[in-house]
């Protein structure tokens, strides 16, 4: 099963999401990190009342991980888990002929 073209092209396609979307993730996460500790002053300027841009940046960051989650979902429902029943069905019927 793992050595079948139709399996290493749903794991392409699942590292072809993840890696670049983990990658974007940690680099504004790290962005973040960064400004907290070597930009205070910008991260201090107040936009409005009491709320900063660090504050803004930091509720970004939950913002980030939402959407992510939901572009992942929607990736996964088109393209991973149709693929993914087809080499399911594909193996319970080959396996269905062996018994």
């Amino acid at each position: 099963m793992q050595a079948s073209p139709e399996f290493q092209e749903l794991r392409r396609r699942l590292r072809s999401f993840v890696f670049p979307m983990a990658g974007f993730f940690l680099v504004w996460y790290i962005l973040y990190v960064l400004l907290s500790t070597y930009a205070v002053d910008f991260m201090s300027t107040k936009v409005w009342g009491n709320i900063n841009i660090g504050l803004l940046l930091g509720l970004g960051q939950f913002v980030t991980t939402f959407a992510i989650t939901g572009i992942y979902v929607k990736f996964a429902n088109r393209e991973l888990d149709p693929r993914a029943a087809a080499l399911r069905a594909e193996m319970e019927a080959s396996q269905g002929a062996k018994r």
